[in-house]
């Protein structure tokens, strides 16, 4: 008996990977589409799959891992929309309704972060544990939360970008977050930040820059927020900007100074690099994510 054939949409506000697969380890076929309008990109994204499914076989099911905000309630008149993104004409865009126009299967459909949260979990650098956090630090910043094989959901989906962190004293920088410019993480930590305010981007900016010093104490706030709220067994950092491997052990130590021995957790009090880790998918954890929303709505 062939294996199902599931389909796979990572939708990312630069690009969409698209692919076919019979698991994590089976990639029939994948491509990377430019994020251009939503009509022209959908059309991209719809065609590609309809010729991979000629060469390979029908779908069982289809995932979406997208970038938001996005509606995630069923009944909703808004399910399956971007929805208040500041990404430029992709607002109000009912991505699923395009989808299902072409594909009438069950399609999963959740964020791009809660995806690579579930994908880590289930094949990833969080298999040994029951939760994970999942943060990526790029163009934005945002993340998600899988715990039992479940994602995290609630009155619309976590915003993790915008968990409000301290500016430090010597830092003026106005922020970059349209909407809470240099009060959350995302707005004095995001990829942008720190391009705009030391004007070189992440990977042209020496391991000793001071630019390091000030990403570590934003993200470590960030961190310590979350871990209070959600406990996570395990936490990945992803995205462009966390592929500078230096920030990992001063980060670990500055979230264990920031909790100050108030959690008795061995991951945390303990200098191991077993909690604060990076993907153990690589690139591919936003994609897998949407494969696994497949699998799971199938």
């Amino acid at each position: 008996m062939n294996s199902p054939i599931y389909g796979a949409i990572e939708a990312g506000g630069t690009k969409f990977i698209v692919a076919l697969a019979t698991g994590p380890n089976e990639v029939l076929a994948r491509a990377s589409l430019p994020t251009t309008t939503p009509r022209e990109t959908l059309a991209a994204v719809v065609a590609f799959l309809k010729q991979a499914e000629q060469e390979h076989g029908k779908l069982s099911a289809l995932g979406v891992a997208s970038f938001g905000p996005i509606d995630l309630h069923r009944g909703s008149p808004t399910y399956g929309h971007i929805t208040s993104t500041p990404k430029a004409g992709w607002a109000q865009t009912n991505v699923l309704g395009v989808l299902e126009q072409s594909f009438p299967l069950p399609i999963g459909f959740d964020t791009d972060v809660n995806g690579a949260a579930l994908a880590e979990c289930r094949w990833g650098a969080a298999q040994s544990v029951d939760s994970c956090l999942y943060i990526t630090v790029g163009t934005g910043i945002g993340g998600g939360f899988a715990s039992d094989d479940r994602t995290l959901k609630g009155l619309i989906h976590p915003e993790m970008g915008h968990v409000r962190v301290q500016q430090l004293p010597q830092d003026d920088f106005a922020g970059v977050c349209p909407f809470h410019q240099n009060q959350c993480v995302e707005g004095l930590a995001s990829g942008p930040a720190l391009e705009r305010r030391w004007g070189s981007s992440a990977h042209e900016l020496p391991p000793e820059h001071e630019a390091w010093t000030w990403q570590v104490d934003y993200l470590a706030q960030a961190l310590v927020n979350i871990i209070v709220v959600l406990s996570p067994e395990c936490i990945v950092l992803g995205g462009g900007v966390m592929k500078q491997a230096h920030l990992f052990p001063p980060l670990r130590t500055r979230v264990r100074e920031l909790l100050n021995g108030y959690l008795e957790a061995p991951q945390i009090l303990e200098e191991n690099d077993n909690y604060i880790v990076p993907p153990g998918l690589g690139d591919n954890a936003g994609l897998l994510g949407a494969l696994a929303l497949g699998m799971d709505s199938s």
